[in-house]
């Protein structure tokens, strides 16, 4: 699943009507709706807020809203936009501020579209996936081989005691793999255990 990591704030003026895009992070709707509401509150002059989410693993919650503007013009596109960048846990408003000119139904189209676009563009893309949580245990020599040789995984915690235990977050595809280079590099001194497993935010390529 790909959402953005931080809120964006994007303003494109269109026929002199201004389009600002609020895209935001949320976890469930009562968090979009806490979000749509705020900006209503914010732009309460505003000619139009158009909205637009989506939640879940599997995109389960899709909802838009034209908020005024010709059925199917404004939330419907704005969605499609999300939709197109495989985003989700994310809620886009965008503010429209008439500047005086219709733009008819494929000019609102194409405007609030952009809107949502730009503002995707302006974004870092994070990817949330699974990891397993592995602790693996090394003696103190060991340990400096693993540190210099296994740079290919995230390692989050260091631990010095008696042994050293270092703490990896592993994609589970990867684990076997990830197994394979600790024991070549360990000469199969050392053991691991998988804590569990966690969702992590990856920056997207």
């Amino acid at each position: 699943m790909k959402t953005i990591r931080q809120p964006i704030i994007h303003e494109v003026v269109i026929e002199k009507s201004r389009f600002i895009c609020s895209l935001k992070r949320i976890n469930n709707v009562a968090e979009a709706t806490d979000f749509i509401n705020k900006v209503k509150k914010e732009h309460w002059n505003a000619s139009h807020n158009c909205t637009a989410f989506v939640i879940g693993k599997k995109s389960e919650i899709m909802r838009s809203n034209d908020n005024g503007e010709p059925s199917g013009t404004a939330g419907a596109p704005m969605l499609d936009s999300l939709k197109k960048n495989n985003l989700s846990d994310i809620v886009a408003v965008v503010t429209r501020y008439f500047g005086g000119t219709k733009l008819g139904a494929g000019g609102l189209i194409r405007a609030y579209s952009k809107s949502v676009s730009e503002s995707i563009r302006l974004a870092t893309i994070i990817e949330s996936v699974d990891m397993n949580v592995v602790n693996v245990n090394v003696s103190y020599p060991t340990a400096n081989i693993l540190d210099n040789k296994l740079t290919d995984h995230l390692c989050i915690k260091k631990d010095y005691s008696e042994e050293v235990i270092f703490t990896y977050y592993v994609k589970p595809t990867e684990l076997v793999d990830f197994i394979n280079q600790v024991t070549e590099l360990t000469l199969s001194n050392f053991t691991h255990e998988i804590i569990n497993t966690i969702s992590y935010d990856l920056e997207s390529n």
